[in-house]
């Protein structure tokens, strides 16, 4: 599954304002429900469920929060850059300013694995998290994320 099938430039926030963990994941899941027509409290809830067992704070200021809804027929996906670096209680203790969340149908465990995995691998490379943060059209960000998953899937 590539990025470009998860991904959109209209799913992308560029220059998000939020000052903690929650209140991100709570734009996000606003965000989100918007494009799947589903109620935002659904997501939130689901996406802080999944919080509670462990942050999704990868690392190198990255955070992939990630959850299953029941009703949701496609795995989408959203991105964000923070104008400000949070606390995301991240493995490495750094603070997070790029957030991808990812959603699921219920039902799609292979394929909910499968996409976390690529974009886990795609946000390892220090060359696309420094050309995201640098970017400032949601069109780049989006042709950065698309390229970048082309060449890894090569």
């Amino acid at each position: 599954m590539a990025l470009s099938d998860l991904l959109s430039a209209d799913s992308i926030l560029g220059s998000l304002s939020a000052t903690n963990r929650k209140q991100a994941l709570q734009i996000m899941s606003e965000a989100a429900a918007a494009k799947l027509d589903i109620d935002s409290r659904l997501i939130f809830d689901a996406v802080m469920e999944r919080e509670r067992l462990g942050s999704t704070g990868v690392g190198d200021g990255v955070a992939i929060p990630h959850a299953r809804l029941e009703g949701l027929d496609r795995v989408f996906g959203l991105f964000a850059r923070l104008k400000t670096p949070i606390d995301f209680d991240a493995i490495d203790g750094r603070p997070v300013d790029l957030i991808f969340l990812l959603l699921a149908p219920e039902t799609s465990s292979a394929e909910h694995l499968k996409a976390l995995a690529r974009i886990s691998r795609i946000f390892r490379r220090e060359d696309l998290r420094s050309h995201l943060r640098a970017t400032d059209t949601r069109d780049g960000m989006i042709a950065l994320l698309t390229l970048q998953d082309e060449s890894n899937a090569a």
